[in-house]
């Protein structure tokens, strides 16, 4: 069985509509979006939810609290993994948390 799965990353100036591609191997089906905030990390997590996705992990952006608002987004459709760093390296060693909630 091939596993359709995403993995979803947030980042300042991105277009989830045009930032993102699809992976497409035997065994996986990988669906890789980039989001601008937490809002939109949401709205695309249930949109691959909707569309048979049932695996998400989500980039070290989002910290605690953004990955549990994706979770509880997609809860009995999907499953939500997170890749962890307290305070991202990328960001100046600081947390989602604190830099895309909107």
């Amino acid at each position: 069985m091939k596993v359709n799965a995403a993995f979803i990353f947030v980042a300042p100036e991105v277009d989830s509509k045009i930032h993102r591609t699809v992976v497409d191997t035997p065994a996986v089906e990988l669906h890789v979006v980039g989001v601008k905030n937490y809002k939109e990390g949401v709205e695309v997590a249930k949109e691959m939810a909707d569309a048979g996705v049932k695996a998400i992990e989500l980039c070290a952006g989002f910290g605690n609290e953004g990955t549990a608002m994706v979770a509880k987004a997609v809860r009995g459709k999907a499953s939500v993994g997170s890749v962890k760093f307290d305070f991202h390296p990328g960001f100046d060693f600081k947390s989602g948390d604190e830099l895309f909630q909107e």
